[in-house]
């Protein structure tokens, strides 16, 4: 066998199984399904729709976004005994199957409630708070809350309850996956936690 040649199919044998393994990592939206419909439905709702306002939205939220918690959840990163337990069922590749499966999914508009607030919450959304170096969420997150892909979290539309308790958690130290928002939070107030959460939910 020539040299070339030899070359050529230690090349061909190098690169098909790379190529295979990208192929198997690709998402499968029908398994993704069947674990939101078995494993998540009792609290997301079979989409990841409109449910309980203290559980997340899950529809349209970015995959990577999702494996990450999901991820953290599993392994005590992100504290929830109830995510956890759940979580730990799931392997890597069931992970990235639901997210993507809830990722696929057009998420619904929501509309803020807290009619007194709603200036407040633009203000901090849009401005942040010079006067206590709390940068505007719209630096993250996006004008929209459409956030950015493996980076930061879609929260335009998300429950504004959810958005809360998740703002005092990282306040409090009980949510410790996120340094940079617990730095944040740890400088706003109860009442402009809940006028930003608010304001999110009307984001679209």
């Amino acid at each position: 066998m020539k040299p070339v040649v030899s070359l050529l199919l230690a090349a061909a044998m190098v690169v098909a199984p790379a190529a295979m393994a990208q192929t198997a990592a690709k998402p499968d939206l029908e398994k993704g399904q069947a674990i939101a419909t078995q494993v998540c439905a009792a609290c997301h709702t079979f989409d990841g729709s409109r449910g309980a306002p203290a559980n997340p939205i899950l529809q349209g939220q970015h995959p990577e976004y999702l494996v990450k918690q999901l991820a953290e959840f599993k392994s005590g990163k992100r504290p929830s005994p109830v995510m956890q337990g759940f979580a730990s069922m799931l392997s890597e590749d069931d992970m990235r199957n639901v997210s993507a499966f809830y990722a696929s999914k057009q998420a619904e508009k929501g509309a803020a409630t807290q009619k007194d607030l709603v200036r407040l919450g633009e203000s901090i959304y849009r401005g942040g708070i010079a006067s206590k170096q709390v940068p505007a969420c719209a630096a993250c997150h996006s004008p929209t809350g459409a956030g950015i892909p493996a980076q930061y979290p879609r929260i335009g539309s998300q429950h504004g309850p959810y958005v809360e308790a998740q703002m005092v958690a990282f306040r409090d130290g009980k949510r410790p996956n996120s340094s940079q928002m617990v730095q944040i939070a740890a400088k706003m107030s109860d009442r402009e936690i809940k006028a930003v959460s608010d304001y999110v939910a009307g984001l679209r």
